[in-house]
């Protein structure tokens, strides 16, 4: 096998990655969306839940559930937790809250807002 060839298949694997993704990630919000009067907040909740087994199962798979959950900055694991139910809590709610072109579109100029930020609070060039 080729150098070339192992590129070109490790991109096409790559694009198909990211197509998969997205549908996933739309399929998702859609659902979100079409809840219609249920919770942010228990959206989270049961999608967390659930996300949870597959997680699980993915790290029994590969020999690391024993030190999955070990750390040495529990504070730090902690903090992250919070900010990442906290974003996920805030893009739910924005979900129900917008129509879902608008809401996508928004998605999709993170890595954008995260570049002007970053720069703005972290001081990154």
């Amino acid at each position: 096998m080729t150098v070339d060839h192992a590129v070109g298949h490790s991109t096409l694997r790559g694009i198909t990655l990211k197509i998969v993704s997205v549908t996933v990630f739309v399929g998702m919000q859609t659902c979100i969306k079409a809840a219609g009067d249920v919770p942010a907040g228990q959206i989270v909740f049961f999608r967390s839940f659930f996300a949870i087994f597959p997680i699980i199962a993915f790290l029994a798979f590969k020999g690391e559930l024993a030190t999955a959950f070990t750390t040495r900055r529990p504070f730090n694991h902690i903090a992250r937790g919070l900010v990442g139910v906290g974003a996920m809590g805030l893009g739910f709610f924005a979900l129900t809250r917008l129509p879902l072109p608008e809401a996508i579109t928004l998605n999709y100029a993170q890595p954008l807002l995260v570049v002007v930020f970053s720069s703005i609070f972290l001081g990154e060039t």
